[in-house]
């Protein structure tokens, strides 16, 4: 029997009390818990049984109790037993444990509160509610388009402003800043809508044409689906990055196209520098039934459930960083379906989430707006606008589309294009033109549609900013540079292709 004197009278002695407990501890096997409530063990005793090695403390991996001894492991007091005695360890800060307690016990208490019951908060969601007011959006579709706030269109049809191309030819810069301030206004706080007449001469869009018939032929020989976003498959026909497709199989008819510097000054008016162009030939068969209206990229290639997790504000700013356009190869009169639009229907904050609704959609096919266009006309958009091809009822007749999407320099385009690959095939007419006209405004418009104008993402451990240079080269200024210094197409190509391996990761 181990020495000591919990409750005796000189020092290494037992009083009978405490002999009897003992014994009585083991005869029955009595658990720490159960030994201030069957045997009366006051508190006081169990620290001395435990000070003696009567009694040790269990491994329970419970939380510790700030009531504790400080020299041994801090366990409840409730968990303790009779058996070996524990090595003293390193003692806890009371103070510190009573507050982290504290703190989760009234984290964990506000929480089961918040899910129990009803809480109001004090902020807006980041979300658009689910219900989208109808009354709303009829308000903002009732507009009127005012000559008076666009009066360098020549006309206003149906709510859209008509512009004439041939006559920015001869306009000086001053008027055609304020020509892209009128086309800015109309995209983002009028009608989301405009048309050039004339942005193409015939002789271009001929040459054009036999190149596109050519990759169409081809791609229908293998007999592959070409799907669309919102029209059944055989219903038209697309050729994908048309864009690039074209730039290989014809260099001259692609560097001819896509010099246009009235497109270019379209495209910067809403979008600013470093646009990146794709291109998708749309053709519509007789007969087709039209799309369903929608909104088109980013958000409007989502289906519901992914674009109501995107926030308010990124849904709002979707409409910033894309330009919609479209360059009729045929003439389109209104019996071949052209395009129909919903003006003021991009100022619709909720439109992404309110178009796929059939409410929507019938005051859509309600109240939409088509104008006929002739060959070499385009129209430009915004994406949030609502809209749809329509059907086309000429029998034998074929509606052809030049379908553009500028992404901004911040946004992401949808498809891939190789501009390496286009610069370095085009590179011998396009040397041949900057020999002849300079840095004209052609020159320029070609280059901003197929190089790269923004510099990142790059390395910039490779390509390092500086004092004088915060960005580092980009794609375009390094096409200018070429042919002002009369490089080489192979000089060129290895000049591109040492910039991007630098600005891989």
């Amino acid at each position: 029997m181990p020495q000591g004197k919990p409750g005796g009278t000189g020092r290494g002695e037992w009083d009978d009390k405490t002999r009897a407990l003992v014994l009585e501890m083991r005869e029955k096997r009595v658990s720490g818990r159960d030994i201030e409530v069957k045997l009366g063990v006051p508190k006081r005793t169990q620290y001395n049984m435990l000070k003696r090695g009567l009694i040790k403390r269990k491994r329970t991996g419970r939380p510790p109790k700030p009531d504790c001894d400080l020299k041994y492991k801090r366990r409840r007091k409730s968990d303790l037993r009779w058996g070996e005695p524990q090595k003293p360890v390193k003692p806890m800060n009371q103070r510190r444990y009573k507050t982290i307690t504290k703190a989760v016990k009234d984290s964990r208490a506000r929480m089961e509160q918040l899910n129990n019951t009803f809480y109001a908060p004090k902020v807006p969601s980041r979300h658009f509610h689910s219900y989208a007011s109808l009354d709303i959006f009829h308000e903002l579709c009732s507009q009127t388009t005012s000559p008076e706030t666009y009066p360098l269109s020549d006309t206003i049809t149906s709510n859209i402003p008509i512009y004439d191309a041939q006559a920015l030819y001869s306009a000086n810069n001053r008027i055609i800043s304020l020509m892209q301030d009128e086309w800015h206004h109309t995209l983002l706080d009028g009608p989301g809508i405009f048309v050039v007449r004339g942005l193409y001469r015939t002789a271009i869009l001929d040459t054009t044409n036999t190149v596109l018939d050519s990759i169409i032929h081809a791609e229908r020989s293998t007999d592959s689906q070409k799907g669309d976003h919102f029209s059944a498959n055989n219903a038209n026909h697309r050729v994908w990055n048309s864009f690039g497709k074209h730039g290989s199989s014809n260099p001259q008819s692609f560097l001819d196209y896509y010099s246009n510097q009235i497109l270019a000054m379209v495209c910067e008016a809403w979008l600013g520098p470093g646009y990146r162009i794709n291109a998708q030939v749309n053709i519509i068969n007789p007969g087709g039934a039209p799309e369903v209206c929608h909104r088109d990229y980013h958000l409007g290639f989502q289906n519901a459930e992914a674009c109501e997790r995107f926030p308010a504000q990124t849904q709002m700013a979707s409409q910033f960083l894309t330009l919609q356009g479209a360059v009729a190869h045929t003439d389109m009169p209104i019996e071949s379906g052209p395009t129909r639009f919903l003006p003021f229907s991009q100022q619709f904050a909720q439109g992404y989430m309110a178009y796929r609704r059939s409410e929507f959609q019938d005051y859509f096919d309600r109240n939409f707006v088509a104008i006929p266009l002739e060959k070499g006309d385009a129209i430009f958009f915004n994406p949030a606008l609502f809209h749809a091809a329509g059907e086309d009822t000429l029998q034998g007749f074929e509606r052809k589309a030049n379908l553009l999407q500028v992404s901004s320099a911040f946004g992401k385009p949808m498809e891939a294009v190789d501009s390496l690959g286009l610069i370095v095939g085009c590179w011998p007419f396009l040397y041949n033109k900057y020999e002849k006209e300079g840095r004209s405004k052609e020159v320029e418009a070609f280059v901003r549609a197929v190089a790269e104008g923004y510099p990142f993402p790059t390395n910039l451990d490779r390509r390092p900013p500086g004092p004088e240079r915060p960005a580092p080269e980009s794609e375009q200024e390094l096409v200018f540079k070429a042919l002002k210094n009369q490089w080489s197409r192979e000089m060129a190509e290895s000049a591109l292709l040492r910039m991007r391996q630098e600005s891989s990761a």
